[in-house]
């Protein structure tokens, strides 16, 4: 049975994202009427990550083929800015924008409470929202027993994705989940 992602977290996560891009969903090309003589307006900008991703030696080879698969909605900005980070880091990663991302948490097993804008599989794990590249790519050299998959509820400003030039980063946890229960995974502060 499909459960229903609360709203609760996405909505605060999709006013976050519109703060920090710009990318209001009601300024996207799908949501502008076009005349027909009108050019089709581009999508907003996407921001690079606020600093070049550097990996250790060891990390950057556990990342070596393992691509990333992101389910994410057309219109969110601060995915597309996630991916670029994951991009930077050395990640290869493919994209599929879905209408019900909902329906792909479920199917992924994203625990209640856990949820974000984005969700990506890699190397047999998921990775639910703005998880930093180096974090993903410890979570691959460690293969921790018990673990699905790794998570950045909500979408705190200054994580991948989500910097605001002029914004401090707000403090927020990677947490792991999976048969072994939820534990913290890495801490940013």
């Amino acid at each position: 049975m499909r459960r229903p992602f609360p709203l609760a977290v996405l909505a605060p996560a999709a006013l976050a994202c519109a703060l920090a891009l710009g990318a209001c969903a009601a300024d996207t090309p799908a949501a502008m009427p076009v005349s027909p003589s009108a050019p089709a307006a581009a999508a907003p900008p996407v921001p690079p990550p606020a600093a070049p991703v550097t990996l250790a030696a060891d990390l950057r080879a556990a990342i070596e083929g393992q691509p990333v698969k992101v389910y994410k909605t057309a219109t969110c900005g601060c995915c597309a800015a996630w991916v670029e980070h994951m991009r930077m880091a050395g990640f290869t990663v493919a994209v599929e924008d879905v209408v019900d991302l909902a329906a792909v948490k479920d199917t992924l097993g994203i625990p209640q409470g856990l949820g974000s804008c984005h969700t990506a599989r890699v190397g047999g794990y998921v990775v639910e929202g703005h998880v930093p590249a180096e974090d993903v790519a410890r979570l691959l050299a460690t293969r921790p027993d018990g673990v699905t998959g790794i998570a950045v509820p909500g979408m705190p400003m200054g994580s991948p994705g989500m910097e605001v030039p002029g914004r401090p980063a707000d403090p927020y946890d990677v947490v792991a989940f999976g048969s072994a229960g939820q534990s913290v995974f890495a801490s940013h502060r």
